[in-house]
């Protein structure tokens, strides 16, 4: 689940579709794809269940008031010698974490090794993201003098990052999908020296294409005529990452305008208490097939991506690729996404007037509109298609060889 395992699987299948023989190694598979090889049996996945209820109860030991994702990557997986004794020319590792593979797993690798980073957790202590100030932790190194004021118990985040530091003694070669991540691992003081490569994650944009509008709203059972905002994310609001609580300020901005404006919401269903922002609210519910969700950046107007900080979010690549301009804040990985006034808005981090003041813009012209959309989907082909990103890949893995 999740926004890394989807960019995994999409390079995946487009790496088959260009005849480079290559599988996937899971902890838990919920595809029916053949190439993909689960890690575990009735015993291993057992193992792996208490290796990350004893991970997830280790985090417990510290507090602090960063709530996003850890990971301590503590206990050994058993895979390391099946992967050194295979005849894989070169390793491909994505989101290994959740207890799926150690620190330690990963020193005690003998292959080629791309990491492909979704997150900051390979730089980081424990934390998946973490402030990027000047004088973060991980640009600094990770000391007793620096932990944050707010941590009480034990400095796992520094704990975790020496042992990255201990077992990770060979530069591996990284893999970012936007500039602002690279510029991180550069900047970091574990990863400084490594050798980094910008490539976006792949998508299929024979797939993710437009669609009639009228035809997409009609099955969705989406208003005909009224100007729709989409917003979608895994969990919805519950990420502060996320940006809901910014993107439901500026709805609210807005919704003293005389234009018939609602907001279609999909990553969640309909809360007990929904919010009221002054607009109508449409709540989709999960979607994981791509043909439904195609057809729903097809059927609104602008897509909203109001994150505090991101990598490069398929929402926002997808929605291009769909004909639908994007509105986000102009900050991290997203700047790599939205051209400005090109294929959507990039507003003033991170500020909900100026998001609204986006989102106006992009809906209040209709021509503007239709140049947005026409403008997005050839940025997504020329960018994210899969003839463009394979060959970056393979020569990434040529490299590693």
């Amino acid at each position: 689940m999740g926004g890394a395992s989807r960019a995994a699987t999409r390079l995946h299948k487009a790496l088959m579709e260009s005849n480079a023989q290559n599988r996937m190694l899971v902890a838990a598979k919920k595809s029916g794809l053949s190439s993909v090889d689960t890690a575990q049996g009735n015993i291993s996945q057992a193992l792996r269940m208490l290796r990350l209820i004893l991970g997830v109860q280790l985090m417990r030991c510290q507090k602090s008031s960063n709530s996003i994702h850890h990971s301590p990557a503590i206990l050994p997986s058993g895979l390391v010698s099946k992967i050194n004794n295979s005849d894989t020319d070169v390793l491909n590792l994505h989101w290994i974490n959740d207890e799926f593979l150690s620190i330690e797993d990963i020193g005690h690798l003998r292959k080629p090794i791309v990491i492909t980073l979704h997150d900051m957790w390979a730089f980081c202590g424990s934390e998946h993201y973490a402030p990027d100030g000047i004088k973060a932790r991980w640009r600094m190194g990770y000391s007793p003098d620096n932990c944050p004021e707010d941590h009480r118990g034990v400095d796992i985040d520094r704990w975790v990052w020496k042992r990255k530091l201990n077992a990770w003694t060979t530069p591996m070669q990284i893999v970012t999908p936007s500039q602002w991540l690279a510029k991180c691992v550069k900047n970091s003081a574990l990863m400084h020296d490594w050798p980094v490569t910008v490539i976006p994650n792949p998508l299929d944009t024979r797939q993710y294409q437009p669609w009639p509008k009228p035809m997409s709203r009609a099955l969705l059972n989406l208003p005909p005529t009224a100007m729709l905002v989409l917003f979608g994310a895994i969990g919805g609001g519950k990420d502060p990452r996320k940006g809901w609580d910014l993107l439901q300020s500026a709805l609210m901005e807005i919704a003293n305008n005389s234009f018939d404006i609602q907001c279609v919401i999909f990553g969640q269903s309909e809360p007990e208490n929904p919010p009221h922002l002054g607009v109508p609210l449409h709540w989709m519910g999960h979607l994981n097939d791509d043909v439904t969700l195609s057809i729903l950046y097809s059927a609104v107007d602008v897509t909203v991506v109001p994150s505090r900080q991101e990598n490069l979010p398929q929402t926002a690549t997808e929605a291009q690729a769909c004909g639908c301009p994007v509105v986000a804040f102009n900050t991290t990985g997203l700047n790599d996404v939205v051209e400005h006034e090109q294929s959507g808005y990039l507003a003033e981090p991170f500020s909900s007037n100026d998001l609204a003041k986006g989102i106006m813009w992009v809906l209040e012209d209709k021509d503007r509109n239709a140049r947005l959309s026409i403008q997005a989907r050839q940025r997504a082909v020329s960018l994210w298609s899969h003839e463009v990103v394979v060959p970056q890949y393979l020569e990434v893995y040529r490299r590693a060889i």
